[in-house]
């Protein structure tokens, strides 16, 4: 495999470099949107110019290393003649019955378990566990120290902050974040925010497509 672009150029990113070196593979460069880290280095890895700099390229294998969800969507709709690569770092277990999707990072010491299916452009954090029959839906992030029990579905784009986390077959609904140190014991809607002990929606958020 020939080197592979990270995009995005924040701490983020650093731990996908770091991931990617885990496995025993090559960064090519980072790219990043923010002309004022053009020329700067990631790790050791120089950013090289705006994340459309990928159009144009043979073949460009990448993975795109931004925690925020609708970022993420917005760049893989974008660039969809990109091979999506997913890093999972060497010192995760996971099933051989664990569905992973394409971009997706698993960092180290996450953990997941049989029969779970994780989508496309997912973030499973450091430490986080992921328990049996679980369903993460694309651009979903768990955050490090997010523990999910048996059967809790994750909607596309949710966000489980760190240290929460949900109960067996509890769902959490599209476009949803709950807080850090939230325990989520009832399915929550989508497009809403949820803290506290157990998780309650504080507030409803526009429509992602607003966003």
């Amino acid at each position: 495999m020939s080197g592979i672009y990270v995009l995005g150029a924040g701490g983020h990113g650093k731990v996908v470099i770091s991931t990617i070196r885990a496995m025993g593979l090559e960064v090519e460069a980072v790219l990043d949107d923010d002309r004022s880290l053009w020329g700067s280095y990631l790790s050791g890895v120089e950013v090289t110019g705006p994340i459309d700099s990928l159009r144009g390229k043979k073949n460009p294998k990448a993975i795109i290393a931004i925690g925020i969800n609708h970022i993420r969507e917005k760049i893989a709709t974008r660039l969809d003649e990109v091979e999506w690569i997913s890093a999972i770092h060497p010192s995760a277990v996971i099933d051989g019955s664990v569905k992973i999707g394409p971009g997706t990072a698993i960092f180290a010491g996450a953990v997941v378990q049989p029969d779970s299916t994780v989508g496309n452009h997912v973030i499973i954090n450091t430490g986080a566990t992921v328990d049996h029959d679980c369903v993460l839906e694309d651009f979903v992030h768990i955050a490090p120290g997010c523990h999910l029990a048996g059967n809790v579905s994750l909607r596309r784009g949710a966000f489980m902050g760190i240290g929460s986390c949900a109960v067996p077959g509890t769902t959490v609904g599209p476009w949803t974040t709950v807080g850090a140190g939230g325990a989520v014991i009832a399915d929550l809607p989508g497009n809403a925010v949820a803290v506290g002990v157990p998780a309650k929606e504080i507030t409803a958020l526009p429509s992602k497509r607003n966003r």
